[in-house]
């Protein structure tokens, strides 16, 4: 296995290759909610010199896993640093007000990096123009998450945000399934299984739209009489932008009961390492005897941390539910 990471300073122009002076070096990737983060710990040597806002560039075996910028440097008495680099996503933590009106989650994804001058690179057309989202000092992290929400209820594709080093992406999982397989006979070490009704699970979902002639509101409900009976009555309560007629209510309370009304099975795995690999891919397990089920389908993962430690590399995962 061969590693480069390569250190640039913005102001003189240099450039370190310092994988030979790296103690270890972890690659963290969320499908929500978190930009792409790379730690290292370093030992200064010679005439290194970086900090906060320099670039970043690690690969594996001649692939890219990271490309970013420092964000922090805690260095111990021993001449021993600690980075943090985050990608890309990092920057869409910045606050902002929105009103967009009938466009796709697309769309919006340029518009906002536009605004934040970060470069875009494979964007998906979605399919799907949102009527209204109008959004005030929020993150453009969470508008974003809002967008692919808003996506994913009214058609039922999932979209995932992600930096592949070129710039901002948006992609359906499908189209960025790995090649690679995990299971008892395959790289697989460890794992832990959970199944449960209490995270995200509900089996009613009610749905409320202001209505401005009559002062009050139009209620949009749907339910499993089959589950409510078997888990108890588990709702789902929320508010729909006023501009959305009855079909889009009703088609939108009719694909969240789909999403939401089952048992969540998830899967932690820790296993060696498959460079590139990241959340929001989509990966074959193959699993007997998970417990209720024996698993052998692709699965989207949640999050996926790569450590590369004594010349091995090594993951963690979560998968989203099975």
């Amino acid at each position: 296995m061969s590693l480069e990471l390569l250190i640039s300073n913005k102001r003189t122009k240099q450039i370190w290759e310092v994988s030979n002076s790296v103690q270890s070096v972890r690659w963290t990737t969320n499908r929500t909610g978190a930009p792409g983060k790379l730690n290292f710990s370093i030992v200064k040597s010679g005439d290194l010199d970086f900090v906060e806002g320099d670039e970043v560039r690690f690969s594996a075996d001649g692939r890219l896993q990271f490309y970013g910028w420092v964000f922090t440097k805690v260095k111990d008495r021993w001449g021993v640093i600690e980075v943090t680099c985050y990608d890309r996503l990092r920057y869409l933590k910045a606050s902002a007000s929105y009103n967009f009106v009938n466009l796709s989650a697309g769309d919006i994804l340029r518009r906002i990096a536009g605004d934040l001058q970060l470069q875009t690179s494979l964007v998906a057309d979605t399919g799907y123009a949102i009527p209204s989202l109008v959004k005030q000092e929020q993150t453009c992290l969470d508008i974003m998450a809002a967008a692919i929400q808003q996506t994913l209820l009214n058609t039922g594709k999932l979209f995932v945000l992600f930096d592949d080093g070129a710039g901002l992406c948006l992609q359906e999982p499908e189209s960025m399934k790995s090649d690679a397989v995990i299971g008892a006979g395959s790289l697989l070490t460890d794992y832990s299984y959970q199944t449960d009704i209490d995270r995200q699970t509900y089996n009613m979902v009610k749905l409320v739209r202001p209505n401005k002639q009559t002062g009050g509101a139009d209620a949009f409900v749907v339910q499993d009489s089959k589950t409510i009976a078997q888990w108890g009555l588990l709702e789902l309560y929320q508010k729909l932008d006023e501009n959305m007629n009855d079909a889009q209510a009703q088609a939108r309370a009719r694909a969240s009961l789909e999403y939401y009304n089952r048992r969540l099975r998830t899967l932690k795995v820790s296993s060696l390492g498959v460079p590139g690999l990241r959340a929001g891919q989509m990966v074959l397990f193959q699993i007997p005897g998970l417990g209720d089920i024996n698993l052998d389908q692709y699965v989207l993962l949640e999050q996926a941390e790569h450590a590369w430690e004594n010349g091995v590399h090594t993951m963690e995962l979560e998968t989203m539910a099975l």
